[in-house]
């Protein structure tokens, strides 16, 4: 079967070691089943994969992609929970839990196999290309803002570096669940196109809002954490799931998180009934992902340049 995946890890060069080409067919396990990829979206995990982090040499090659849509064995559209091992379904009691492209083959192929366990339905009215967008980025999104954060409708959040994947995400989801989104961006487009989304306010990075909030949502890291931790009221929460521009701030900002009693929590994914919950958010409110481009596979790697460019806001979705 045709697939994208990692032949190398090149932590300076990372497109250096990414492949396209005939791949076996997937191994099922028991307690496994075999999905007929539709579409599967671009993460910066898969780029972080290509650099080996998360992803020994030893596992090469691993087709990549945490993210899908398409149909089961028995023609159901169904969507893909990425996170394998973290119920203990269809894995051995020694082996940890994981995502898909760390210890198993991923999405981006024709076909991928997952525990039965995290297949879900798809709901009507959701695409393929939207609803393979939403595992990973706006699951981790909505697990930030509504599990983490613990924000409530008519709360603040600044969500930092608006046009990634879950800064796009919590923007839309926020402003949908009646909170009061600001972010922030060094480009005027995606500040724009932010106001469209439902913010309130959109900002240059590191200008100071017009107040402080109840929540950050922080991917960014380094480069925008010390603006994040000012922003924030007494008693606010800062939940980071990810530092795209590195993970040491040159102010870790330690006298105003302890004065100010803030929290710092970190969050990784979701679980499948969080994922459950955002599938029904979307098909009952009308929220769907923003999606930048959809590519052929056969053309993954213009999908991976645009991401590791920054040139894009929402989700690239690659369509088998």
């Amino acid at each position: 079967m045709f697939a994208a995946y990692a032949a190398r890890i090149d932590r300076d060069q990372p497109l250096n070691g990414l492949e396209l080409g005939e791949r076996p067919e997937p191994e099922v396990r028991p307690g496994w089943t075999v999905v007929n990829v539709k579409a599967a979206s671009l993460n910066h995990h898969d780029l972080w994969s290509l650099r080996g982090v998360g992803l020994g040499r030893e596992a090469l090659p691993m087709i990549l992609g945490c993210d899908a849509a398409g149909t089961d064995e028995n023609g159901n559209e169904v969507v893909l929970h990425s996170v394998i091992g973290q119920s203990g379904h269809g894995v051995g009691p020694d082996e940890p839990r994981s995502i898909l492209t760390e210890r198993y083959q991923g999405t981006f192929a024709e076909r991928v196999a997952v525990p039965a366990w995290n297949v879900l339905p798809k709901p009507e009215g959701i695409s393929f290309e939207e609803a393979a967008c939403l595992p990973t980025a706006w699951l981790t999104a909505y697990r930030m803002l509504f599990t983490n954060a613990g924000v409530r409708p008519g709360q603040s959040v600044l969500v930092q570096g608006a046009g990634g994947g879950v800064a796009t995400a919590a923007i839309v989801l926020g402003a949908a669940a009646g909170l009061r989104v600001f972010t922030t961006s060094r480009d005027e487009a995606k500040r724009k196109r932010s106001l469209e989304l439902g913010a309130e306010g959109a900002f240059e990075a590191g200008a100071r809002l017009p107040h402080r909030v109840d929540a950050v949502i922080e991917t960014v890291g380094a480069a925008t954490w010390s603006h994040s931790v000012k922003s924030l009221k007494p008693g606010g929460t800062l939940v980071i799931s990810g530092a795209t521009s590195g993970p040491n701030p040159p102010a870790a900002e330690l006298n105003r998180i302890f004065f100010l009693e803030l929290k710092v929590v970190g969050s990784t994914m979701g679980t499948k009934e969080e994922l459950a919950d955002l599938l029904a958010f979307c098909a009952a409110k009308g929220v769907r992902p923003v999606i930048d481009t959809v590519l052929p596979l056969d053309r993954a790697r213009e999908g991976f340049e645009k991401m590791a460019g920054g040139d894009l806001f929402g989700k690239v979705v690659l369509t088998v």
